[in-house]
C-alpha cells in the first residue's frame, strides 16, 4: 500500500512541476475571506497552502477582510451596523473599530497562524509606509457612506520590501487620505488594485460559491473561463448579479490593469489555492 502512495505522491509532484516553474519568483495575490476565514480546518488548510507556495518560490501576498469579526465587535460595543446598497455605513466610531479589528486582531491572528505553520509572515495595513491612499467613496446613488474609501494610489514599495526579505505580507485593508483620516476599504477592491500595482501573475479571490454559475442554484453549471469582454453580456443575462457584481468587476479591472489572470475560487474546498495554482484544471472561474 505504501508503495502506491509513494508513487502517487511522486506523480503529484511531477505534475505540479511545470506550475511550480511557471510561478517561481512570481507574485500571486490571494484575497482571503468568507467561510475559509471562519472555519478552523479550512483556515489551517489555507495557511498550509500559502506556506507551501512560498517555500516553492512563489511570492504570495495575502489580502484579508474581516466582516464577521467587525460585526461581532460592533455588537459588543452596542454600535449599530447600517448598510447602504450592500456597503457598510462607516461613521467615525465604526471606522475606529474597523481599524482596531482588521489591523489589530485579524491581521495579527493570521500572521501568528502562518508562523505556526512554519511560514515567515509580516503584518501590514494600508497605512504602513503610505501603501494605500484613499478618498471618500460615494454610494451607488451618491449616498454618503461615511468613512468608506476608494483607493487613489498604491505604493507597492513596502510590499516588495517585505517580499524581498522573504516575508509573506499579510495586508489589512484600511487606508488613509492625505490628511491622515482613516478609511475602510473593500478587501476585493484593494486586492485587485494591489495585484495590478505589483503586476501579479495571478489574483485569487476566495469566495463561498463554486465560481460563476450559469444557474446560481446549480454548481454543475460552473463557467470555468470568462473573457473580460463577455462580462457585460453576462450582466445583461442576469448570470452576474447581486454580490457577484463587485467581485467580478474587481477581476475585470485587475486584468485590464495588467494582472495576467484572475480567478474566483471556492474557499469552502480544502486546498483550493493549491488546486488553482498547481494544476491544469484549476478551480472556480478564471478571467482572462
Amino acid at each position: 500500500m505504501g508503495e502506491i502512495t509513494n508513487n502517487v505522491r511522486a506523480q503529484v509532484l511531477v505534475d505540479a512541476l511545470p506550475y511550480i516553474q511557471k510561478y517561481n519568483n512570481k507574485i500571486v495575490v490571494v484575497k482571503y475571506g468568507g467561510n475559509a476565514m471562519t472555519n478552523e480546518s479550512l483556515k489551517q488548510a489555507v495557511m498550509n497552502d500559502i506556506v507551501l507556495l512560498s517555500l516553492v518560490g512563489v511570492k504570495v501576498v495575502l489580502v484579508h477582510g474581516g466582516g464577521p469579526e467587525i460585526n461581532d465587535m460592533l455588537k459588543r460595543l452596542n454600535i449599530e451596523s447600517k448598510f447602504i446598497g450592500g456597503l457598510r455605513y462607516t461613521d467615525a466610531e465604526t471606522v475606529e473599530v474597523v481599524k482596531m479589528v482588521l489591523a489589530g486582531k485579524v491581521n495579527k491572528d493570521l500572521v501568528n497562524l502562518l508562523g505556526r505553520s512554519h511560514g515567515k509572515a509580516l503584518g501590514l495595513c494600508g497605512t504602513d509606509g503610505g501603501m494605500l491612499t484613499a478618498e471618500r467613496k460615494e454610494g451607488p446613488n451618491g449616498e454618503d457612506l461615511g468613512f468608506v474609501g476608494d483607493i487613489v494610489k498604491v505604493n507597492e514599495k513596502p510590499i516588495l520590501d517585505a517580499l524581498d526579505c522573504g516575508y509573506i505580507p499579510v495586508i489589512a485593508t484600511v487606508a488613509t487620505d492625505e490628511f491622515g483620516q482613516t478609511y475602510n476599504i473593500n478587501a476585493d477592491t484593494a486586492a485587485a488594485r494591489i495585484a495590478a500595482q505589483l503586476r501579479a501573475e495571478n489574483l485569487i479571490l476566495m469566495t463561498d460559491i463554486a465560481g460563476l454559475l450559469r444557474d446560481k442554484d446549480d454548481p454543475s453549471t460552473l463557467i470555468p473561463f470568462v473573457h473580460v469582454s463577455e462580462v457585460p453580456f453576462f450582466k445583461r443575462k442576469g448570470v452576474i448579479s447581486g454580490g457577484m457584481i463587485p467581485k467580478i468587476d474587481c477581476c475585470v479591472e485587475a486584468v485590464r490593469r495588467g494582472v495576467k489572470k484572475t480567478a474566483i475560487i471556492d474557499g469552502r474546498v480544502p486546498h483550493s489555492i493549491l488546486i488553482e495554482t498547481l494544476s491544469n484544471e484549476g478551480i472556480g472561474t478564471q478571467f482572462r
